[in-house]
């Protein structure tokens, strides 16, 4: 492994392997492809099967949930774990916002990488615990303000 790899040091920069160690980097460099992705491409597809992993370098991106915006993305951020993990279709529709600068891998690469590379399941586990907490705490909120509303009679 170079010292001064480019590769290595790229990847090393992007928050999801920021905790890698060099032989991790190795690993990621030698597994990731770097895409770019132009302004407006749909990236993922709500509800069609999960082939590839990303993890976004630069750029920005807009998840939906039918037509709903649900979250805008950015360096540092990874899409399409879930689908992989799970083994069921996407869960959300991703576009570029900007022109993007994304880490990817197939469904068989990230399945090695969550073995060989510790670090990277442990980032992608908090992302989800995170996201899960996120979750719940917009269902407590929709739930309290449900239990609050009046009840509707249905008379005028």
């Amino acid at each position: 492994m170079k010292r001064n790899d480019p590769t290595i040091e790229r990847l090393g920069a992007v928050r999801p392997f920021a905790r890698c160690s060099r032989r991790e980097l190795a690993v990621l460099a030698r597994t990731l492809t770097e895409q770019r992705i132009a302004a407006g491409e749909v990236v993922m597809h709500e509800g069609t099967v999960g082939r590839t992993f990303l993890v976004i370098a630069d750029g920005t991106a807009v998840v939906q949930v039918g037509e709903r915006v649900v979250a805008r993305l950015g360096a540092g951020d990874v899409v399409g774990e879930i689908a992989l993990l799970d083994h069921c279709p996407r869960t959300a529709t991703v576009t570029a916002e900007t022109d993007l600068v994304v880490h990817s891998c197939t469904r068989q690469e990230f399945a090695g990488l969550l073995v060989t590379v510790p670090s990277v399941t442990r980032h992608l586990l908090h992302t989800l615990a995170d996201r899960l907490r996120t979750a719940d705490c917009e269902l407590a909120a929709v739930a309290t303000a449900a239990a609050v509303a009046p009840a509707s009679t249905g008379r005028r």
